[in-house]
């Protein structure tokens, strides 16, 4: 640790105590309460019960986690895909060139993302392309919202990459196209792998652009949360929260030993 006294790493610690369970674990804990309860006593909820993951397993819920699912990884391997093409591209430019690129793809993130599910509403609601009332639009939208942190994952990791496997390559004769896919694109697996986790993660949860777009046939999970709450099943809708929980997090999982085997190829 950066701190080296004892008095002082057990003054961090428990800085980090008083700040992380009550803003960030204690919520989550109250919610997988509630999961298992039928009540509330006071300021607790009570009535354990598991009646409520037998309604989020199934039925609509198990219908909006399985959308929830397709449009993440479908805007996770495509914003992946162009996020990843556009830094490559953009690599030798110069920093000039760079800065405005960054900031087209930034944009999207530096807007509410109401206003991106507006701007796609409006953009895609008359022909040519009608996409108005269709699953394309939902998955559009996430795909905008999420292609600037693999754009940004991938640039990062190119800045680092020693140029020196392309020369070696290069130097043997190899082809452009052969040092991409051989040797630039390997060295690049841990940060792609991050980058489709990520993306994945932030697709799970985005339900503001979601809510203006998505039709009565796909719905994804958080939608599904805000309707229940909003209907005031809280104790259902937190058991379907626990759910979106777990399934982002055991995906996430799999990426991590994905991306600890590719760091050691």
């Amino acid at each position: 640790m950066l701190v080296h006294s004892k008095t002082g790493r057990w003054a961090a610690w428990g800085l980090f105590g008083l700040l992380f369970l009550p803003l960030f674990a204690l919520p989550l804990l109250v919610v997988v309460a509630a999961s298992f309860s039928t009540h509330w006593s006071e300021a607790l909820p009570s009535g354990p019960t598991t009646g409520n993951y037998a309604a989020a397993v199934r039925g609509e819920s198990l219908q909006a986690l399985t959308t929830s699912l397709v449009t993440a990884v479908v805007a996770s391997l495509l914003a992946l895909v162009i996020g990843s093409w556009a830094a490559l591209a953009t690599a030798g430019l110069k920093q000039r060139g760079k800065r405005y690129l960054d900031a087209l793809f930034m944009l999207p993130v530096a807007v509410p993302s109401v206003v991106v599910g507006l701007a796609l509403l409006v953009a895609f609601s008359k022909p040519p392309l009608l996409l108005n009332g269709t699953s394309s639009l939902v998955i559009l939208a996430h795909t905008v919202l999420v292609t600037a942190f693999a754009h940004q994952s991938v640039s990062a990791a190119l800045l680092r990459l020693d140029p020196a496997y392309e020369q070696a390559a290069a130097s043997l004769g190899a082809r452009p196209a052969y040092v991409l896919w051989r040797v630039k694109l390997p060295l690049l697996l841990p940060s792609l792998t991050s980058a489709a986790g990520l993306c994945f993660a932030l697709s799970m949860g985005e339900l503001s652009a979601t809510m203006m777009l998505y039709p009565p046939d796909w719905m994804p999970l958080p939608v599904r949360i805000f309707t229940a709450t909003d209907r005031g099943s809280l104790f259902s809708g937190s058991a379907v929260a626990v759910v979106l929980m777990a399934t982002t997090l055991l995906v996430l999982a799999a990426v991590s030993r994905i991306r600890t085997k590719a760091s050691y190829r």
